[in-house]
């Protein structure tokens, strides 16, 4: 089977370089002849662990092939992914001109049968939707059908999420496309991955319902974090013990500075949107988004009184900025507002991350950065990890200590032992600890 994939983004990108792996032929299409002329020198825009590799061996083996010529791609293909950005727009809703955009374009070079498929995260109704857009802008009388197949890519784990995906949602009402769908699936059969056959609607439902679920659990460990400064405990035995019982578990259940990234932020208000534009008052998200902003500012709290109460003057090493490890994506960082809030109260910031320095030098002025965790806390008040990077995780302690001004660490994700730390004579800052806060 012949495969298009328009958009070569993230998810785009992802998806086709899998489905290459899996022995199809792909096509990834996008108009920005730049990037397309990169990835054809094998030059990847985005980090993902493993990602260059995958692209170089199924390029060179002939399965996937990079072009800017939609109409090609249409005309070759039966199966099209709409895989562009639906970027948020100022209240919250998604932006979907790029996907109607799409639609148009794909209409007016189909020469057959196609199944058009949103991967995209689009509101529900979008399926719908782009049947209109593409039964108005037809040039032939052709057929086609409309299938829902939301992603669920963990940035630094998306390959893994894409060979081993925990389920597959096909969303359509043509049973003829959703078969094609499924025998292009076919080699996660044999891992037994569960499908979800369904209908339009409620499959572009399922991605924003997830993603909210995921945020609300990462809000609520945040509170119950915070209520335990304030009334003593530890939220990490909290958490631990409430991941043991298996109608909760363990997964995102780990207090810090909040959720960030391209998908929980955005799905989370787009989620809202949707509510608010059927009549419903979805009253928990907005406490979700509340909680996750607020939680931010705890975080900034949290390092003012460790340096004694004023952050004037004050120079912190902040270790790690991309929103998560694995990544070098800056959208929605809790660094950025971390770190900004700290400028704006006079703070010099002195920077460290892995792979997302490019990145986060669009975003955050005004700041040094630095090679690794010991340089960066070169003369500095404190030391504040933001983002887990396992480069972080064993830090020396004797030598970040030796040269810190002061030997403050500010455990923004609670990765270090505190007795470990107390005992190479620093002073330990965690999320949820009332003997630590």
């Amino acid at each position: 089977m012949n495969i298009c994939v328009i958009g070569t983004g993230y998810v785009g990108l992802v998806t086709g370089t899998c489905f290459s792996e899996f022995g199809v032929h792909v096509t990834c299409v996008d108009n920005n002849a730049s990037k397309i002329a990169a990835l054809k020198q094998g030059e990847i825009p985005i980090y993902e662990p493993g990602l260059d590799e995958m692209v170089a061996r199924n390029a060179a083996e002939g399965r996937l092939e990079f072009s800017t010529d939609l109409a090609a791609a249409v005309r070759d293909n039966l199966v099209i992914f709409i895989a562009v950005g639906t970027p948020p727009r100022h209240d919250g809703s998604a932006d979907l001109s790029m996907v109607e955009g799409v639609a148009r374009e794909i209409a007016a070079h189909m020469n057959g049968y196609k199944v058009i498929v949103t991967k995209s995260t689009v509101p529900v109704g979008t399926g719908e939707r782009v049947r209109q857009i593409m039964l108005e802008s037809l040039t032939e009388n052709v057929d086609f059908d409309i299938c829902s197949n939301p992603e669920f890519l963990r940035e630094g784990s998306a390959i893994e999420d894409c060979m081993k995906p925990d389920r597959v949602v096909i969303g359509c009402k043509s049973q003829h496309a959703a078969a094609i769908l499924k025998d292009l699936y076919r080699p996660l059969y044999l891992l037994e991955t569960p499908f979800v056959i369904t209908d339009l609607h409620t499959a572009e439902l399922i991605k924003y319902a997830a993603n909210a679920f995921l945020a609300t659990k990462i809000s609520f460990i945040n509170e119950v974090a915070n209520l335990a400064e304030k009334v003593g405990g530890n939220v990490q035995t909290v958490a631990k013990a409430m991941g043991l019982d298996g109608r909760i578990g363990k997964k995102f259940l780990h207090a810090g500075p909040g959720f960030g990234g391209s998908c929980f932020p955005k799905d989370v208000a787009a989620l809202l949107n949707i509510a608010s534009s059927g009549g419903y008052d979805f009253k928990l998200l907005s406490a979700v988004l509340d909680v996750n902003a607020r939680q931010r500012e705890l975080m900034v709290e949290k390092i003012r009184l460790a340096v004694g109460g004023d952050l004037n003057g004050k120079t912190i090493a902040v270790l790690g900025l991309a929103f998560k490890p694995n990544t070098d994506d800056m959208r929605e960082a809790p660094s950025i507002a971390i770190i900004q809030a700290m400028q704006e109260q006079g703070a010099t910031i002195r920077a460290c991350d892995p792979v997302a320095e490019r990145e986060a030098q669009k975003i955050l002025k005004d700041l040094s950065y630095h090679e690794n965790a010991y340089e960066a806390a070169e003369g500095a008040d404190a030391v504040a990890i933001v983002t887990e990077w396992n480069r972080f995780r064993n830090l020396d302690l004797d030598r970040l200590k030796s040269v810190l001004t002061a030997p403050v660490l500010c455990d923004l994700r609670n990765i270090y032992d505190p007795d470990r730390v107390v005992a190479a004579g620093m002073e330990y800052h965690c999320v949820g600890n009332a003997s630590y806060r």
